[in-house]
């Protein structure tokens, strides 16, 4: 996978614990929607992040990626003081950034 993408930049940032960086991949609007739990714009995201991504250590692993109707799908290996396990993550792009991520 291109080393810029940002679904890459997306895992980078979180296993390297980089908030900034993380909060950067996301477009002002984005939409992150965790198991039915909704968050909208980097503010509500970066609260996910505290309690759900980074702020829990979680460290992410690309198991596989599928691209199909203007989304890509990521199965996600996911350890850390959170959860732990495997998950699927579908992200929409605008440009070099998420605009939504639902995670299920």
């Amino acid at each position: 996978m291109d080393t810029n993408c940002p679904i890459h930049r997306f895992v980078e940032a979180t296993n390297e614990g980089d908030t900034e960086a993380f909060l950067s991949i996301f477009t002002n609007d984005a939409v992150l929607i965790d198991w039915g739990r909704k968050f909208r714009g980097r503010q509500q995201i970066a609260q996910w992040n505290e309690t759900d991504n980074i702020g829990v250590q979680s460290r992410l692993r690309i198991v596989s990626i599928a691209a199909s109707k203007g989304a890509c799908r990521v199965r996600i290996a996911v350890t850390g003081n959170g959860f732990n396990g495997e998950g699927d993550m579908t992200f929409k792009l605008d440009g070099d950034l998420i605009s939504s991520l639902v995670i299920a």
